[in-house]
């Protein structure tokens, strides 16, 4: 019989941003992390926490371990009166055994150890301006902290030259606040509103990797159902998570620990699934075989998946439920509401509607496992080579190239070997692929054996079929005068000397000189100097201050500098080129200057300086000078 599970995530677009805009300082206990995912789980994290409490049964909060021979000792010596005698004896008990071990040699004075102690690290002293840390008494005793409540968080698109709510958090929806409003009208409403704009694009792929994640542990028909669903078979799967029920409490959990809020409906059919799903209160609903007519019948007409003109249409008839839709006689309405009648029969069960399964993408992997391990270097270069032989077949078959390579050998006390090696440029070139291994296969270990060598590709990335006539004209490039191809030779390089230190530099759109030069890939295109303004082929990455300046304000050049040591004097100069600070990057470039002068000193090497600020406003600058760049 055949069961289909339909996930929902009616807060999907606020649940993303919340898990975006929250960056948690360290990660809270069981109780807090169930507080946050509903009252429900919340109690189950208490009521296992105090289970645990209750079932050790040697206490942490410091005195004497029971297992320990002094505590035997005495244990012995008072018998049974002493347990019985209550606080007032335990404080006794405790202050005769203190000075008991106070009278004793240091060298025969028990562990801390033994006596169930711990030392903690002393705080550190430069932390300043914090609060301290209260002691374990006052932490137990004081009841915790209610957390701060969320600000109303809303999302925004545009529609019809205005912005309207597309989606609202639960406390959005508490202050009237509903998909659809304006903008403007909810500002109103809720002065301290946090709008953000809409993201579908992100939504949709945080609904791609939840569906590959449920394809991969809980069944591997899993199809996608925007905007905001997941449509689950559990025919056949279900009894191997211990039943329905127990399946999907196990789906909602972990829905919850991500910080989603979910639903989740069961029944025999998609439509039913569907509907119970998102027009029942309920986190969870199953529903008993055959009883899909009996369940759908007090829910609304919308929840057949129907378009609004033919819902409009329905409900000027009358029919608001789908109750109503039952009972209505098939043949006056089958010209006038098709497709209602054939969504009813899907949900129903009457006709068949296929989930067309998403296939999570599989990496591409050549593994070899061996009945007897291997050690020997020329055995291992034998099988690395017909494992990337392999591997080329597989990619070629996939239209793929491969950029990052992981081989794995996996010895015989179960540790594992690995090699990385990356391409410059997408290729499935076997023999390529295999001098680059080769380069790296001395830094494996065998040990006392290798059980299985795994060759997996990390990134791959699509790679068109070659023709003939371009490989005839890439071997014949040094003689026709065509460019080579440098992506092998970088490869190589990367290898050797690992993949930063090959770049190119590159422009970048900045007016901050330390921020205007970056590094891309050696083979990417690198974008050139402007050539308005002169520049220094050589930047210092960063600036170093000059001493003992000698300079005129406002817009003097310097006549003489001491920089590392040495004295220059300045025989010529050009400038100033004022530069500003960017504010949208830091409040403290919001009027900050910069003055660059280019100079020449007396053995006609050229510097690049700057002046802090613009010698009239002291919020610009200290006046502090810097060199920045040398000319060749």
């Amino acid at each position: 019989m055949r069961r289909v599970a339909s996930l929902v995530l009616p807060s999907l677009a606020i649940d993303r941003l919340r898990r975006s805009m929250t960056r948690p300082g360290g990660r809270p206990d069981q109780a807090e992390q169930a507080r946050g995912a509903g009252p429900a789980l919340a109690a189950l994290a208490e009521t296992g926490e105090a289970e645990s409490d209750a079932a050790c049964s040697c206490p942490r909060g410091g005195g004497w371990r029971p297992g320990a021979r002094w505590a035997q000792a005495e244990a012995a010596a008072a018998g049974g009166a002493m347990r019985e005698a209550g606080e007032t004896a335990g404080s006794v008990r405790r202050a005769l055994r203190d000075a008991e071990i106070a009278g004793l040699p240091a060298h025969q004075r028990p562990s801390p150890r033994e006596l169930g102690r711990r030392s903690e690290a002393a705080d550190n002293p430069f932390k300043g301006r914090f609060a301290p840390r209260p002691d374990a008494a006052s932490a137990l005793s004081a009841p915790a902290p209610a957390p701060a409540p969320a600000a109303p968080l809303v999302t925004a698109r545009a529609e019809r030259q205005r912005m309207v709510i597309a989606a609202a958090c639960a406390a959005a929806r508490a202050l009237g606040l509903m998909p659809g409003m304006a903008i403007t009208h909810g500002r109103a409403l809720v002065p301290d509103l946090v709008v953000e704009p809409e993201d579908p694009a992100g939504d949709a792929r945080l609904l791609a990797r939840l569906a590959t994640l449920a394809a991969r542990r809980w069944t591997p028909i899993v199809q996608i159902d925007p905007p905001d669903g997941l449509l689950l078979d559990l025919t056949g799967v279900a009894h191997l998570h211990g039943g329905e029920e127990r399946m999907a409490r196990r789906i909602l959990g972990l829905c919850a620990r991500r910080g989603l809020e979910a639903r989740i409906a069961i029944a025999g059919t998609v439509g039913a699934a569907h509907a119970l799903a998102r027009f029942r209160a309920a986190p969870l609903w199953l529903c008993p075989p055959q009883g899909e007519a009996a369940a759908l019948a007090p829910l609304p007409i919308e929840a057949l998946r129907i378009a609004p003109a033919e819902r409009d249409a329905a409900r000027r008839l009358g029919l608001e439920r789908i109750g109503d839709l039952v009972a209505m006689p098939r043949a006056p309405l089958g010209r006038r509401f098709a497709a209602p009648l054939a969504r009813l029969d899907q949900a129903l069960g009457r006709s068949a509607e296929p989930i067309a399964a998403l296939r999570p993408i599989e990496p591409v992997i050549a593994e070899r496992r061996f009945a007897e391990p291997i050690a020997a270097a020329e055995t291992i270069a034998r099988v690395l080579a017909e494992l990337v032989a392999t591997l080329a077949e597989r990619l070629c078959a996939r239209g793929l190239g491969a950029r990052l390579v992981r081989l794995v050998c996996q010895r015989v006390d179960r540790a594992e070997q690995t090699v990385h090696i990356g391409c410059a440029r997408a290729t499935r070139e076997a023999a390529h692929l295999l001098r680059l291994l080769a380069m790296r296969i001395e830094t494996i270990e065998p040990g006392y054996g290798i059980e299985t060598m795994r060759l997996v590709v990390l990134r791959a990335d699509p790679l068109a079929p070659v023709t003939a006539a371009d490989l005839a004209r890439a071997a014949l490039a040094g003689g026709t005068g065509l460019a080579p191809d440098l992506a092998p030779l970088v490869d190589r390089i990367a290898v050797r000397l690992g993949p930063a230190r090959l770049y190119t530099p590159s422009a970048l759109e900045s007016d901050v000189p330390e921020r205007s030069v970056g590094r891309v890939a050696p083979l990417a295109e690198a974008v050139p100097w402007p050539t308005r303004w002169p520049r220094p082929a050589r930047i210092l990455r960063r600036p170093e201050r000059l001493d003992h300046v000698l300079a005129g304000l406002p817009d003097e050049p310097p006549r003489r500098f001491v920089w590392r040591g040495v004295t220059h004097r300045v025989i010529c100069a050009d400038g100033p080129e004022r530069i500003t600070g960017e504010w949208w990057r830091r409040t403290a470039e919001a009027y900050a200057v910069r003055d660059y002068f280019r100079v020449e000193n007396e053995r006609g090497e050229r510097f690049w300086l700057f002046r802090r600020g613009d010698g009239a406003h002291p919020g610009t600058g200290d006046l502090s000078w810097h060199i920045h760049g040398i000319f060749a």
